[in-house]
């Protein structure tokens, strides 16, 4: 065989093993998008995972739960949607378990968060905060409501603004949150815009099972806690609610006489927002299904009505404006709380 001969052989023998390798590539990317495109046209398939991060009965769990329900009973979800409680550090500890390496794609798994998202990352209670999520929609409104026993001495905000101002620890504050997050520092916020001073220095009792229990006992004076969650005791007459935290009267009968704390010339609101995250890194595919599936949920009368049972404000926003709120409402804690020397991010 001639020098030109094998010269050729040898190339044509190297283009075949070429033309090989990319076929196999090819062949691999295509079985990759296939099982890609496979898993979107499927999504989703099998039990979603809805998790409400806190004990049963709280405002996250019946925030999700009703999400579910109402997904399902209109039919925008047909996958079935058990609910269930991973309760630790006010959230912290599952926001946790989505930062493991078999979780953190995970398309099924959608959270429930609201404020404590922000202020145990901004207190130091965890290490991670809203970025180490996928936001797909900010949904509802709940506000503060702070409480006192029927035969409370105190008889509007502004008397119980006064003692604090004079001492404060004239006033025992409790609620079921952590130090340095939401029942703690939405108090804070309406106490500091009240001109309360040092109220670094004001009793505040966390506490793990029902606060309301701790009010009626004696245990506390004051229970800090969201407006929905006292709706029965208030219309029972079991308790008083010297104010809360909206720019408006909420609901109607004994609900809708509650005071606003701007009524009594505080200018300062607490929003105490509730929306929906999935896990850091969820596939765009299921991201955008949420998206979708959200925006359906917060046109339908069932939905509408489900908000006007609970007390709550429907606030809907989609994925991008939600993170963008996320930031602003982040920036306006770190104000807070460095006022308060609760910052430690």
């Amino acid at each position: 065989m001639s020098l030109f001969d094998k010269s050729k052989k040898l190339l044509v023998s190297s283009l075949c093993i070429l033309a090989l390798g990319v076929a196999g590539c090819n062949n691999g990317a295509d079985s990759g998008g296939n099982t890609a495109s496979k898993a979107a046209a499927n999504y989703p398939a099998g039990n979603l995972d809805l998790v409400a991060p806190a004990g049963a009965g709280g405002g996250w769990d019946t925030t999700i739960r009703m999400v579910a329900k109402t997904l399902g009973d209109t039919g925008i979800v047909k996958a079935p949607m058990p609910v269930r409680n991973a309760p630790g550090a006010g959230g912290a500890v599952h926001l946790a378990t989505l930062q493991a390496a078999n979780k953190k794609a995970d398309p099924n798994t959608i959270t429930v968060y609201s404020p404590p998202i922000l202020f145990f990352n901004l207190n130091g209670s965890s290490q991670y905060g809203y970025r180490d999520t996928k936001p797909l929609a900010r949904l509802i409104a709940d506000y503060a409501a702070f409480v006192v026993r029927a035969d409370s001495p105190y008889k509007d905000i502004n008397e119980l603004m006064e003692a604090l101002k004079k001492n404060p620890k004239a006033v025992k504050i409790g609620g079921t949150s952590a130090v340095g997050s939401m029942d703690h520092v939405q108090f804070l916020i309406i106490a500091k815009a009240a001109g309360v001073e040092n109220i670094d220095k004001i009793d505040y009792v966390p506490f793990d099972d029902d606060g309301v229990a701790q009010l009626l006992g004696g245990h506390i004076d004051l229970f800090s806690t969201g407006l929905s969650d006292v709706k029965g005791l208030v219309e029972s007459g079991d308790v008083r609610v010297l104010a809360q935290t909206a720019d408006k009267r909420i609901g109607e009968g004994k609900m809708g006489e509650i005071p606003t704390a701007m009524e009594s010339g505080i200018n300062a609101t607490f929003i105490n927002w509730r929306g929906l995250f999935g896990t850091p890194e969820m596939p765009d595919y299921a991201v955008q299904y949420w998206r979708d599936a959200l925006k359906k949920l917060q046109d339908t009368p069932e939905w509408k009505q489900v908000c006007e049972e609970k007390g709550w404000d429907n606030i809907y926003l989609d994925a991008p404006e939600f993170e963008a709120f996320l930031e602003k409402t982040e920036g306006e804690y770190i104000v807070v709380m460095k006022a308060i020397g609760m910052l430690k991010k």
